[in-house]
């Protein structure tokens, strides 16, 4: 229950870290879509107003004749322009249609400014609060007493004698592209957190996905655990049940203390084989001790494996055989000692579960890049639902069988990591009721030759406790 908790801490955190990162990126990538939204509305704006201030400037410098004066041609242009002082009231408009369309929308205004900065004449809406005062810029952002903002461009005019009329300045009001910013402010103010809210959903669940390995990993090493400990618990149990009821007996004859001398070594080896599996098992898993390779004839280790257990297999009524299907040696880079005990696993677990008259048969051929190694028997077979777990730690297909064997259910596990370690690779064809065909490929090369010493024609026989 505890560690469930724990579990399920581990997994808020991650979620709320999750959340948190995406929270940061998705408010920095809102500000920049914000603030690349309004730049290009900014540009927009600019283009449009250099535009409109750019054609009515070339139409009206073309009349203008003397400095500071309007000529009357230039209200048949602009019908609604108003001469400051004479024509109408500052900011009153006319109803008439310009000659620019643009100058026609109730957001366009155009001033008119001698070369000494006087207010000449306006046209189009012009707001009464926005402040006379002449600034010759070319681009200036205007705030209204009401606290409205206005953009405008400034122009040099000209006479056609090219004496300097004065200046020309064409303006909008930047109430539509406010509201327009303030819309995309608002929806991206609101859909944060409906998306942060999505986001933390997603995250919890993906923080569960990521947690699954993890618990499940956890499971394994919780079962293992118990599963290393019920194997050491029993030869202990049997060695404690041996001395204590020695130390019951009032004497001990030589005949009863050899017999219980006997059965705590065959105790004290049994857990001895287990430890030494565990460690092999370890050692393999974290490559914490370097791999001696060496050029390992494999033809030679099944012969010689063929050879060694031959009672065994006699033993049991059970034929074992080789099959090397090639004119030369089969040679490989990997460690020896490994080999021997990947493949001796293999040849025994075979005999072990073939019944009387059965056959047990290992080939050995090759393919363009490796080596394949085949330990086929005509046993029992395995389970479909059983193969995918018969290389964990501790499985046993049939227990009552395995245990009568004295094996760990180790076996498979230590061949597979061998396996691993020599970049090679194993496949499992069985068919419960008529045996199972191991099939082994192991690269021929997996490190540099000038690392790799020749330990053969040497024969090396593995005899030690096996599963």
């Amino acid at each position: 229950m505890n560690q469930n908790k724990l579990f399920q801490q581990t997994r808020l955190r991650l979620a709320l870290w999750y959340a948190l990162v995406m929270a940061l990126i998705l408010s920095l990538c809102g500000f920049g879509i914000y603030r690349a939204i309004s730049h290009a509305h900014w540009m927009t704006l600019d283009r449009e107003l250099e535009s409109v201030a750019g054609t009515l400037h070339d139409t009206i410098e073309l009349k203008l004749q003397k400095p500071g004066q309007l000529e009357p041609v230039i209200q048949q242009l602009l019908p609604n322009i108003c001469v400051v002082g004479k024509s109408c009231i500052q900011g009153q408009s006319v109803s008439k249609r310009h000659i620019l369309s643009a100058i026609n929308q109730s957001n366009y205004y155009v001033r008119f400014f001698d070369n000494s900065g006087r207010l000449i004449a306006i046209a189009g809406t012009y707001p009464d609060e926005l402040p006379i005062i002449f600034n010759k810029e070319l681009w200036q952002t205007l705030k209204d007493s009401k606290g409205n903002f206005y953009h405008q461009i400034s122009f040099v005019l000209h006479t056609q004698e090219n004496l300097d009329w004065g200046y020309i300045q064409v303006g909008r009001s930047l109430a539509e592209f406010s509201s327009y910013l303030t819309a995309v402010k608002l929806t991206l103010a609101l859909g944060l957190p409906i998306v942060m809210g999505l986001v933390g959903v997603a995250s919890w669940w993906l923080a569960g996905l990521a947690m699954q390995p993890i618990y499940r990993s956890y499971k394994q090493v919780q079962q293992f655990t118990a599963d290393a400990a019920h194997e050491l618990r029993t030869p202990l149990a049997a060695t404690q049940a041996t001395v204590e009821s020695a130390l019951m007996m009032p004497q001990l004859d030589e005949t009863e203390a050899r017999d219980i001398l006997q059965t705590l070594h065959r105790q004290n080896q049994r857990l001895t084989t287990l430890v030494t599996d565990l460690l092999l098992l370890t050692r393999l898993d974290r490559q914490s001790v370097p791999m001696q390779w060496e050029i390992c004839c494999l033809d030679d280790i099944v012969n010689d494996l063929i050879e060694e257990f031959a009672a065994l297999a006699i033993a049991a009524g059970v034929t074992l055989a080789s099959s090397v299907r090639l004119s030369t040696p089969l040679n490989v880079i990997g460690n020896a000692d490994q080999l021997y005990r990947l493949f001796s696993n293999l040849i025994i677990n075979a005999i072990q579960y073939t019944p009387p008259t059965g056959k047990v048969t290992v080939s050995v051929d090759s393919s363009d890049y490796y080596a394949v190694i085949q330990v086929q028997d005509t046993g029992i077979g395995i389970p479909q639902q059983d193969l995918t777990r018969i290389f964990d730690r501790f499985y046993r297909v049939n227990s009552d069988r395995s245990r009568s064997t004295g094996g760990s259910g180790l076996g498979l596990a230590i061949a597979q990591a061998i396996i691993l370690a020599h970049h090679g690779s194993i496949n499992v064809q069985s068919e419960f009721g008529k045996g199972s065909t191991f099939t082994i490929k192991l690269p021929f090369d997996v490190r540099p030759l000038d690392s790799v010493r020749s330990i053969y024609p040497f024969k090396m026989l593995y005899h030690r406790s096996h599963q």
